[in-house]
């Protein structure tokens, strides 16, 4: 019961100074972090008070002990999963999705024929789509790569065709009484234009690459791998290693998710969204 009661204050004290630093203006970066701790404190305090057994719910602690006894095993699953699966995956879809995105563009044929095709394909469950990549690529993380880039290519594509099409009339008309062809009028204005649709289906891909990576590797994985260890964690019970795989997932997927924001937060300075965030 101490635990219980130790961490509800905790939680409360942590609230306390999460409300008050959120209405100063530096120290608002700090809030969400303050929130995690917090919520990891109620979590160990109510765990361990309770006596919730391991398989069911194992406390951060636990978790955090896991993680730094099997630092070797994490970073070969990281690797083989995040790096080589999801990584390539995602900077392949998203290339050819711009790449595309370019020539539908240019033909109004494939505007009508390839968009309502993509969203079909876009529907398609992971599940259904996993084996079939595995039986095509193997067991490597290839199959991995191949299953993110189906993911990752038209969420990037419908964003990036939407984004090709947001300079107005005005500025295009501009452009042709400087006597400026298609492609000087797509680099100098609607590629800059398309830059803040391009980074949302960006943003987006992340959290998709990671997914299709892990869910890829439960239907054939050699023996390393996120998606493997937590399926093997899983049927032998060890849910601390399955929450340890969960934990490196999460920080792995926050901080893609952190990089490609920064880097949108550079490259498109000067559009409204980012006015007020420095």
């Amino acid at each position: 019961m101490t635990w219980v009661v130790g961490g509800i204050a905790g939680w409360l004290a942590l609230w306390a100074v999460n409300v008050r630093l959120a209405r100063t203006g530096a120290a608002r970066r700090l809030v969400p972090a303050l929130f995690g701790v917090a919520v990891l404190v109620l979590w160990e305090g109510l765990v361990r008070g309770l006596g919730v057994p391991q398989v069911i719910l194992p406390a951060p602690s636990v978790i955090a002990g896991t993680i730094a006894g099997n630092l070797p095993l994490l970073w070969s699953d990281f690797v083989q999963t995040i790096v080589k699966g999801a990584l390539s995956g995602y900077a392949i879809g998203c290339t050819a999705a711009v790449a595309v995105a370019v020539a539908i563009d240019r033909s109004p044929f494939l505007t009508r024929g390839l968009l309502p095709v993509g969203n079909f394909v876009a529907a398609l469950p992971i599940v259904g789509v996993a084996p079939i990549m595995v039986t095509w690529f193997g067991f490597g993380w290839e199959s991995k790569a191949a299953v993110v880039t189906a993911m990752v290519f038209f969420p990037v594509l419908v964003n990036m065709v939407a984004g090709l099409q947001a300079a107005d009339t005005m500025q295009k008309d501009l452009m042709r009484t400087y006597a400026a062809g298609y492609w000087a009028t797509l680099v100098k204005l609607r590629l800059p234009a398309a830059l803040p649709f391009l980074f949302n289906g960006l943003k987006i891909a992340t959290t998709l690459a990671l997914i299709g990576a892990i869910v890829a590797e439960f239907f054939g994985s050699p023996t390393r791998g996120m998606g493997f260890r937590i399926s093997t964690a899983v049927g032998s019970l060890a849910l601390p290693m399955v929450w340890a795989q969960i934990a490196v997932a999460a920080l792995a997927g926050t901080a893609f998710y952190g990089i490609v924001a920064a880097i949108e937060a550079r490259v498109t300075f000067w559009h409204p969204s980012q006015r007020g965030r420095r």
